[in-house]
Parts: structure tokens; C-alpha cells; sequence
């Protein structure tokens, strides 16, 4: 039998994903725009034998309390466009996959096929998409809507955008290009194949103007962990980044995508469930919570404040910061996030600030504390007790939060 391996992702937030990582003394201010960062992570990365670097991606600046958002860099706020980042990245890589971050909300079938198949030939095949569907009124005040669709409305879209994009991926053979200058041949006419796909919400002629990829169709990731989320990651995931705080609920989650994929004609093992992990390591236990501690002493609370309130979907500002969460109604954005936040501020018996102050690293995500063999020996229990197949691992401070990881974690044999 093979052996099962574990599969790691460096989730990199510019700064890093503590809320308060640019103020720290070694964060580095500019990251969101400093090629030389980015390119150091991703060689400490693909040193480290991570399977890929994963970049989330907003299309706007979330929120409009700008004495907030002017405290943060974790809010889309002067940062490159992922895909544009990857393909520089393509190029001082050599073997790990470029995962980025495209919503089917704000971008059409063929612009996303092109784009990941182009980055998949950049990179000798090493291109993924992370589908997402948007989740909030300041994204889509850019693309001429007032609010955001609604969420069944974004799922239906995706739903569609992805079968034509995985279409469109498939629209030339192998061998649809001999380039022959004997006989003058650039591609065989027979190849040329238009999809012309009518939906709902796409109207595609096809075929797509970038020949078939090195991988052919490039790795899909999903983020959601609604029902219509985990429906459509079933269906059409490779591999799936979720949020799970306890072994208990990451066991529920994984068995929950596990089992619908067989009504789909696929093999439950052929997706991949990837949680978020938020580690501070230290050299002691003691080292590490002094790290923590001294990251949230950078945290200023109108900032933690407001980003509760943008993953609550909930300006929570007019509550007791010192009060329980109230009930709140269900969100439009982001659902699942909504739901294990405030199941989180229950189970926890936390106060609103007490939420917003616990969030302000690892923004839902699984947060650990500790040594090295303490951070491996977590990962190896969710593994091997089928709540995961490997980790996105979020460094709290960037470079050094990767670094530690791959320097002290990864098994050197």
C-alpha cells in the first residue's frame, strides 16, 4: 500500500496573518507590493517541500472605517494581484504549485481559463485555482452592483463558470498545434472545437486562445464551507481549504465532503482536505506564548473590532465589547466563517472584544502554540484521525513565521 503522505501549503498574507504583523519589529511594512519578499517566502517554501503557495485575493478594499482599515494590512489594501504575482514567482520556482485566488462572481469563464492556463505553461504545469465566490458590498460596488449577489446567486454562478472553464480547458487536444514549417500547418483545423456553451448566466463560443496546459486542466481549490460550498467542491474539487477549530469538527467536516463525492463518480480520495493552521512556535512553550503576546499587544481594538464585524457580516461596534455575542441574523457573505465564529464565542464563553481579539491572528482558522514537536505532533493527530489531508499553514509574521516552520518542524531526514 502507499504510503500516505501529508500535503502543505504556505498560505502567505503579505505581512503575514496576524491582524498586527506589518507592526511588528520583524514584519516587513511594504511586503504587499516587495517582489523580493514574495520571492524569498516562496524559495523558503519550496525549500521546506511545501506542495504549494496559496494567495487569497479580494477584488476591493473591505470596509469603509478607514481609522480601521488604515491600522491593518490584511484587508486587500496595497497588495499585488495574485496571478500576476504567481507568474513572476513561476520563474525563481522550480517544483512547487501556484495556487491563486479568482472569483467567479466578478470574472467571467473565459478570462479565468485563460489566465490559469497561461500560468500553467509559465510554470511548466504547476498553475491551481482557488474558485471563490466573493462576500461582501465593497467588492461589488466596484463591478457596478450596490450589494453582492445573493449567496444562492453566487453558487448557481460558480456552479456554472466552472464546468465552462474546465470546458475550455479541454478545448484542444494534445495535439491540436504541430507548428509544421514544411507545410506551413500551425494547428489542424479538425482540432478547432468552439464549446459554444448558453446558460443562465455565460453565453461561451470557445475555443479558448491558449493551447491545451502541461497539466491539462489546472488543479481547482475551494474555500466554502456552506452546503452549496461543499456541494460544489464534490462535484469539481481537487482540493478544499476550510476552517476547523477542533480534531472533533474537523473529523465531521472531512467525513461530510468525504462521503458526497462517490455520487459524483469520484473516489472520496480524490479531493483533499486542507485546513488552516495559524502555529507560533517557539524554542518553549514559553517562548511561543511570549510571541503571541507580544503580536496582540500590537493589536489595536477598533481594528480587531472592525474585522470581527466584516466576518460576522455584523457591525458589532454598537454591542458591550465586554458582553456576550447576541444572536445575530445569518449572513450574506461569509456563512460558514459566521457560523464557527459564534460557535466558537459560545463554546468559549468568550465576550465580543475577548472574539475579535482571538481572531485577530488566525481569523477563525486553528490556532497552535508551541514547540516545534508540539505544532508536529497536532498536525500528525488530525491526519492520522481523518480530519485532514495536510494543512495551509499561516505564518503569524512573515518571513520569520515560514521560516521557523520550515527550519524547525519539517523533519530534515
Amino acid at each position: 500500500m502507499t504510503q500516505r503522505l501529508m500535503h502543505l501549503g504556505a498560505f502567505l498574507y503579505p505581512t503575514g496573518h496576524h491582524v498586527a504583523a506589518w507592526r511588528h519589529p520583524d514584519g516587513q511594512p511594504d511586503a504587499g507590493v516587495n517582489i523580493a519578499h514574495y520571492r524569498h517566502l516562496a524559495q523558503v517554501a519550496e525549500r521546506g517541500l511545501f506542495d504549494l503557495l496559496f494567495l487569497a485575493d479580494g477584488v476591493g478594499i473591505r470596509g469603509d472605517d478607514l481609522p480601521a482599515l488604515s491600522r491593518t494590512a490584511i484587508r486587500y489594501v496595497g497588495q499585488f494581484e495574485p496571478i500576476t504575482l504567481l507568474s513572476a514567482l513561476s520563474a525563481v520556482t522550480t517544483h512547487i504549485g501556484l495556487v491563486a485566488t479568482v472569483s467567479t462572481t466578478y470574472s467571467d469563464p473565459y478570462t479565468i481559463a485563460r489566465k490559469f492556463a497561461s500560468l500553467d505553461h509559465l510554470s511548466g504545469g504547476r498553475a491551481g485555482w482557488n474558485l471563490v465566490t466573493s462576500a461582501d458590498d465593497f467588492e461589488a460596488r466596484n463591478f457596478g452592483l450596490d450589494h453582492q449577489m445573493a449567496h444562492a446567486a453566487r453558487y448557481a454562478r460558480a456552479e456554472e463558470a466552472v464546468d465552462v472553464v474546465a470546458r475550455l480547458w479541454d478545448s484542444w487536444p494534445d495535439d491540436a498545434f504541430p507548428r509544421d514549417k514544411a507545410s506551413g500547418q500551425f494547428f489542424r483545423p479538425e482540432a478547432f472545437a468552439p464549446i459554444h456553451h448558453k446558460g443562465p448566466h455565460f453565453n461561451v463560443r470557445g475555443p479558448l486562445n491558449v493551447p491545451r496546459s502541461p497539466q491539462g486542466r489546472p488543479v481547482i481549490f475551494q474555500a466554502g464551507a456552506s452546503e452549496p460550498g461543499k456541494a460544489l467542491a464534490a462535484r469539481t474539487a481537487d482540493a478544499v481549504f476550510t476552517a476547523t477549530q477542533t480534531v472533533a469538527e474537523g473529523q465531521d467536516y472531512y467525513s461530510d465532503l468525504k462521503q458526497r463525492l462517490p455520487a459524483h463518480s469520484r473516489d472520496p480520495h480524490a479531493i483533499k482536505v486542507m485546513p488552516g493552521v495559524f502555529p507560533v512556535i517557539g524554542r518553549s512553550r514559553t517562548e511561543a506564548e511570549d510571541k503571541f503576546a507580544q503580536l496582540q499587544d500590537l493589536v489595536h481594538p477598533d481594528v480587531a473590532l472592525s474585522h470581527l464585524s466584516n466576518l460576522l457580516g455584523t457591525d458589532v461596534s454598537a454591542f458591550d465589547p465586554h458582553g456576550p455575542l447576541p444572536d445575530l441574523p445569518v449572513s450574506a457573505g461569509h456563512v460558514s466563517r459566521q457560523k464557527l465564529l459564534i460557535d466558537r464565542a459560545r463554546r468559549d464563553n468568550l465576550s465580543v472584544l475577548d472574539l475579535a481579539l482571538s481572531m485577530a491572528g488566525a481569523r477563525g482558522h486553528w490556532q497552535i502554540t508551541g514547540t516545534a514537536q508540539d505544532i508536529a505532533d497536532a498536525l500528525q493527530e488530525r491526519f492520522e484521525t481523518g480530519a485532514a489531508d495536510g494543512f495551509n499553514i499561516m505564518g503569524p509574521v512573515l518571513p520569520g513565521g515560514l521560516e521557523d516552520f520550515v527550519d524547525l518542524v519539517i523533519p530534515t531526514a
